[in-house]
């Protein structure tokens, strides 16, 4: 279980590194997040604390959603989602606190979960990277198909998964071991190497990495 925090991703710029080497990185408007709710293992059966990202005007919340955020303390949140933790570490909140930037730390690797920019429906050379046919040998009209999907005796069907056109894009994502090149802590700015999944202004999970620890 790990700790993390939510963001908006703003877009990307870059910096130059200490050694005058240009730096991509990628801008995340991470909270302030605040925790709505506590799950715990005796009422839940999992730990969990639930946090609240982004207002949300009061005119366009209903009443249950509004008795909620009540009991938390706060306004209204428009993006409201969960990060799961040990027992021991979700004893260490509690409602109404706030997480901000600075949990994280320049140095430290993340994981961060977005869903990625939908392409619509693509072909197989561009959804999976095929080769194609040849161009020359009698070839024609048929320069970008996926070719045989079966055989018509055994299994006499197309097995389900079979790497074919369609919807691409618009799934959820984790990049992973990515590391924070800088954190803004007064404007709640994490500034990270490399690209994240997701358009600009889309919602995003940063946890600390599962894999990779802050080099020391």
């Amino acid at each position: 279980m790990r700790l993390g925090i939510l963001g908006k991703k703003l877009g990307m710029s870059q910096f130059y590194s200490e050694n005058n080497i240009i730096v991509p990185v990628t801008v995340i408007e991470a909270g302030p997040c605040t925790v709505l709710q506590k799950k715990t293992m005796a009422q839940d059966q999992y730990s969990a604390i639930q946090l609240g990202f982004l207002e949300k005007k009061e005119s366009r919340t209903n009443r249950p959603e509004m008795g909620h955020f009540k009991a938390a303390g706060t306004s209204p949140k428009k993006v409201v989602r969960e990060i799961r933790l040990n027992p021991e570490e979700e004893a260490g909140f509690q409602v109404g606190q706030e997480l901000k930037a600075d949990i994280f730390s320049a140095g430290d690797f993340v994981d961060v979960v977005g869903v990625s920019k939908g392409k619509g429906f693509q072909g197989v050379m561009k959804r999976h990277n095929f080769k194609g046919f040849e161009s020359s040998h009698g070839t024609h009209e048929y320069f970008r198909h996926g070719g045989s999907i079966g055989c018509r005796l055994t299994p006499g069907r197309t097995f389900p998964g079979k790497r074919m056109g369609g919807q691409m894009g618009n799934v959820q994502v984790t990049t992973q071991n990515l590391q924070i090149f800088r954190v803004d802590p007064e404007r709640n700015l994490l500034f990270i190497r490399g690209a994240v999944p997701g358009a600009p202004n889309s919602i995003v999970t940063i946890l600390f990495a599962k894999k990779k620890r802050k080099k020391s």
